[in-house]
């Protein structure tokens, strides 16, 4: 058990107060803080969901865990937002800002949206392969997508 998990649910609140984290995404947040990717898993019938919720949508059952991923995947959709609400790290001035939903390697229709780094917004592509890469949002680290090394 890591640090990330011995955290009281006060200061995992507190840790990402600009989210909203409840009872179904303490463990996704957790997750982040140990700068892992963790999506909700059905131990019953193995299919991945996101985002967090109690039950799996494909079986139904209540035996859901959050486990991590590996964040390797493709675009999926891709978005450039030319204005939208203040956040560290984006500025709308300089360019459009990419949000990218990615599908990630784990499961098909498993997919996360974040933003993707390390490559100009003119190079951005449906189907681009990307990995998971870590910033420092708010005081606490934030998943983000950038091209696979890996190609």
């Amino acid at each position: 058990m890591g640090q990330a998990d011995e955290l009281s649910d006060n200061d995992l609140v507190a840790r990402f107060a600009h989210m909203a984290v409840e009872r179904d995404s303490a463990d996704l947040y957790r997750g982040w803080l140990a700068h892992e990717l963790r999506l909700n898993r059905c131990s019953t019938c193995r299919r991945w969901h996101h985002p967090p919720r109690p039950m799996c949508p494909s079986c139904w059952s209540w035996d859901v865990a959050a486990e991590p991923v590996s964040g390797d995947g493709h675009i999926h959709l891709l978005m450039l937002l030319h204005q939208g609400p203040a956040a560290p790290d984006v500025d709308y001035a300089s360019g459009p800002y990419p949000v990218a939903t990615v599908e990630l390697c784990e499961q098909e229709g498993l997919r996360f949206t974040s933003t993707v780094r390390n490559c100009a917004v003119d190079k951005l592509a449906i189907g681009m392969p990307v990995e998971l890469a870590w910033i420092d949002r708010y005081g606490a680290p934030f998943p983000v997508f950038q091209p696979s090394a890996r190609g």
